[in-house]
C-alpha cells in the first residue's frame, strides 16, 4: 500500500523545473535592452535634449567602453568567458540608468551563452534596477532574474523576484500565474522551510477561491506529496481534506484514506472506522483491505457487519471463496448472527437503565452501529459521552456514523470537528464524507 507511489504515478509532469530552465524562464534566449539603440547613436540623436537636462544618457567613457566589448561578444566564436574582466569593467562605470540597462542587457546574453547564472542574474538586476525596464515586460524580467537567484540557491533573493512576477501577473501559454505562485511554494520546500511553504499554499488557495476560480488539482497533489514525505501534519490532513472536497474521486478518497493509515500506528478500532469510510465511500477493493476489516471487526463481535462484508467482497470478486481464513470468518459470523440478533434486546434494556456502566453503553452504541440501527447507536454514543472512563474520540467518531447513517449531515459534521488526538484524521475525512453526502441529498449506509 504505497499512496506516496500512486500519487506520484498520476502526477507525472506536475514539477515544473522553472529553476535550470533559465533561458525559457525569459520567454527567449537573448533579452534585449528595453528601448536600447547604439549607445553612440542614442548620443547623438538626444544630445539636444541632453544638453538641455544637463546630463548625457551615455558619457563618452561608458560608449568607449561598450562599443568595442559589444562588437567582440558578436563576433563569430567569441570567447565570452575570456571576456569576463572587459564585462566587469564595464560594469563598474555604468552610472546613468541607460548605461545600467544597456550594460545590464550585454551581461545578462553573457551570461545566458555560457551559463553564468551570477553573471546573468547581474545583468538583470542592473536592467530592473535602472527603471528602463517595459512596464509590459516587468513580469517577464522578474521571472527571469527569479530562476537565476533559484539557480544559484538564492532562496530569498529568489522569492522576491517571483513574488514581483506574481504581482505583474506574469503568464505565457506554458507559464501562468497560478504556476507560479505554486512555484513560490516549492521555493519554501526546496529549502525544507515548510511551515512558510504550507502558509504560502494555503493563503494562494483561498485568494484563488475568494475569487470564484477553481484550485488546481496539482497544487493538491503537490501539498500532500510534499507534507507525506516529510510528514507535515496537520496541515497534510487540511489539506486531503480540502482536495478531497474539490476532487471527490474514487482515487483521491482511496489515496485519502490511505494517506491517514500510512502516517499512523492505528490499531484494530481506528482501522475498523477508517474501512468503514472505504466500505461507505465505495472504494473498498483491494483484498487485503476487506482482510484488516473483517479482523478489526471481528466474527465474534460483530456478526452482521462482517458477513455483510464478505458478502460484498465475494458479489465484487475481490475475495476469492478459496481463501479459508474470510470462508472461517464468515461460518463464525453466520454461526453468530441469530445469538447475538436475540441478545440485542436485553442489551438494549440493560445499556439504557440508569445504572449502566458505561461499557454496557458503549457496547451497545457499537452493536446497534453494526446492524444498521443507526438511531439507536447515536442515542448510546451520545450516552456514554458523558460516563466516566469514555474513551471520548471514539465515542465522538463512531457517534459521527451513526448521525451520517440517519442521514443528519450536518450533526454528523460538528460531531466529527470535535475529535480530538489520533482519531482526529479520521474524523476529519469523515467529516468530508459527511458534507458531501448532506449536498447530494443522498443517505448513506454501507
Amino acid at each position: 500500500m504505497n499512496t506516496q507511489s500512486s500519487i506520484n504515478r498520476r502526477n507525472s509532469g506536475l514539477m515544473r523545473q522553472f529553476a535550470l530552465a533559465v533561458a525559457l524562464a525569459a520567454g527567449a534566449s537573448v533579452v534585449a535592452a528595453p528601448g536600447l539603440t547604439d549607445p553612440a547613436y542614442a548620443q547623438k540623436r538626444d544630445k539636444k535634449k541632453n544638453k538641455e537636462e544637463g546630463k548625457a544618457q551615455y558619457s563618452k567613457e561608458f560608449v568607449e567602453a561598450y562599443q568595442p566589448l559589444d562588437a567582440a561578444i558578436k563576433a563569430e566564436g567569441a570567447d565570452i568567458a575570456a571576456l569576463r574582466p572587459q564585462l566587469t569593467a564595464l560594469a563598474q562605470i555604468a552610472a546613468s540608468p541607460d548605461e545600467r540597462v544597456a550594460t545590464g542587457s550585454m551581461l545578462y546574453n553573457a551570461g545566458t551563452t555560457i551559463n553564468d547564472y551570477q553573471m546573468a542574474l547581474q545583468g538583470m538586476e542592473m536592467m530592473l534596477g535602472s527603471g528602463k525596464v517595459p512596464a509590459e515586460a516587468n513580469g517577464q524580467y522578474n521571472f527571469a532574474a527569479y530562476t537565476l537567484a533559484n539557480a544559484l540557491n538564492d532562496y530569498p533573493k529568489a522569492r522576491s523576484f517571483l513574488q514581483k512576477a506574481i504581482d505583474y501577473n506574469y503568464s505565457t501559454e506554458k507559464v501562468s500565474t497560478a504556476d507560479l505562485e505554486i512555484t513560490m511554494a516549492e521555493s519554501y520546500f526546496s529549502a525544507n522551510e515548510f511551515a512558510a511553504g504550507f502558509d504560502y499554499l494555503g493563503k494562494a488557495m483561498a485568494a484563488r477561491k475568494a475569487q470564484g476560480l477553481p484550485v488546481d488539482e496539482q497544487w493538491y497533489r503537490r501539498g500532500v506529496s510534499v507534507a507525506y514525505s516529510n510528514k507535515v501534519v496537520p496541515q497534510l490532513y487540511d489539506l486531503v481534506a480540502d482536495w478531497l472536497t474539490d476532487y471527490p474521486t474514487e482515487p483521491n478518497w482511496r489515496d485519502g484514506i490511505n494517506l491517514a493509515r500510512n502516517l499512523n500506528d492505528y490499531e484494530g478500532p481506528e482501522i475498523l472506522d477508517l474501512l468503514r469510510l472505504s466500505k461507505w465511500a465505495g472504494v473498498l477493493t483491494e483484498k487485503q483491505d476487506y482482510l484488516y476489516y473483517i479482523e478489526a471487526a471481528d466474527p465474534r463481535r460483530l456478526p452482521k457487519e462482517v458477513k455483510d462484508l464478505i458478502d460484498s467482497a465475494y458479489a465484487s470478486g475481490s475475495v476469492s471463496k478459496d481463501d479459508i481464513f474470510v470462508a472461517d470468518s464468515l461460518a463464525t459470523a453466520n454461526s453468530r448472527i441469530k445469538t447475538d440478533q436475540a441478545e440485542l434486546p436485553a442489551l438494549e434494556r440493560d445499556a439504557s437503565a440508569a445504572s449502566a456502566g458505561m461499557r454496557t453503553v458503549f457496547a451497545a452504541g457499537d452493536a446497534f452501529l453494526s446492524y444498521g440501527e443507526y438511531s439507536k447507536a447515536a442515542g448510546f454514543y451520545q450516552k456514554s459521552l458523558g460516563m466516566p472512563g469514555v474513551d471520548r474520540n471514539t465515542a465522538l467518531t463512531r457517534l459521527g456514523i451513526a448521525q451520517v447513517g440517519m442521514g443528519d449531515y450536518t450533526a454528523a459534521q460538528e460531531t466529527f470537528a470535535q475529535v480530538e488526538g489520533m482519531r482526529m484524521p479520521i474524523a476529519k475525512l469523515w467529516g468530508v464524507f459527511a458534507a458531501q453526502k448532506g449536498g447530494s441529498g443522498t443517505t448513506a449506509g454501507g
